[in-house]
C-alpha cells in the first residue's frame, strides 16, 4: 500500500483490507451470539456502508434479513449538516430486531435524526453496527453497539468510503495526508 491520489488530494494507507475482514468476523461473531433465534433485520446505511454491509451480512451464519436506505450529509470533505433522505424504507420494523449497519459514524447527526424515525414504528430492539467511530468528531452522542475501529478525526478513504464519488472500491482504508 502506497501514497493513493485521489482528485486533488493524497491518501496514505491507514487500514489493511486483511485487518477490515479480521474485525467484520469478529463483529458477525458477537451479531450470531446476540440474535439466536430472534431473525434480524440488517438496515445498511447507502452509499458507504454498501462494502461493510456485504462483508458482515456474508458472515453472519443466524436467519436474517436485509434493507437499504440512502441517507446522505456529505458534501467533498465535508459534513453539510443537512440530513437528506434519498430511499425510504419499506418494511414493516413493528416488533423485529433491527440492527443498523453504517460505515462510519462521525458527528452523529446523521444517525440522530435517522434513529427516532426507526424507533416510531416500535422494533423489538434497535443496535447499531459500524465499522468505523470518530469520538472526537461525535457532537451528537450515538451507542455504537458492535464497533469496528475507533479512529482519529481525519478524513477517510476506501472501503465504500468517498472523496466527492471516488475511492469507494479501494479494499483498504486510506486517510488523508495532511
Amino acid at each position: 500500500m502506497s501514497i493513493l491520489r485521489v482528485h486533488d488530494k493524497a491518501f496514505e494507507p491507514y487500514l489493511s483490507a486483511e485487518l477490515i475482514d479480521e474485525k467484520i468476523g469478529m463483529i458477525a461473531t458477537r451479531i450470531d451470539q446476540d440474535y439466536v433465534g430472534k431473525k434480524p433485520l440488517f438496515i445498511a446505511i447507502l452509499n458507504g456502508a454498501f462494502m461493510f454491509a456485504s462483508d458482515l451480512f456474508k458472515k453472519v451464519s443466524i436467519e436474517s434479513e436485509i434493507s437499504f436506505i440512502k441517507l446522505a450529509s456529505y458534501k467533498g470533505t465535508k459534513s453539510s449538516g443537512q440530513v437528506i433522505t434519498a430511499i425510504g424504507l419499506d418494511t414493516d420494523l413493528h416488533g423485529r430486531h433491527v440492527v443498523i449497519i453504517e460505515d462510519i459514524v462521525d458527528t452523529g447527526k446523521t444517525l440522530s435524526e435517522f434513529l427516532p424515525q426507526l424507533e416510531h414504528q416500535q422494533p423489538a430492539s434497535l443496535k447499531i453496527a459500524a465499522l468505523l467511530h470518530k469520538p472526537e468528531a461525535t457532537v451528537y452522542p450515538i451507542t455504537v453497539d458492535y464497533l469496528g475501529f475507533s479512529v482519529p478525526n481525519k478524513f477517510l478513504l476506501g472501503y465504500g468510503l468517498d472523496y466527492d464519488g471516488l475511492g469507494r472500491n479501494i479494499p483498504s482504508i486510506y486517510q488523508l495526508v495532511e
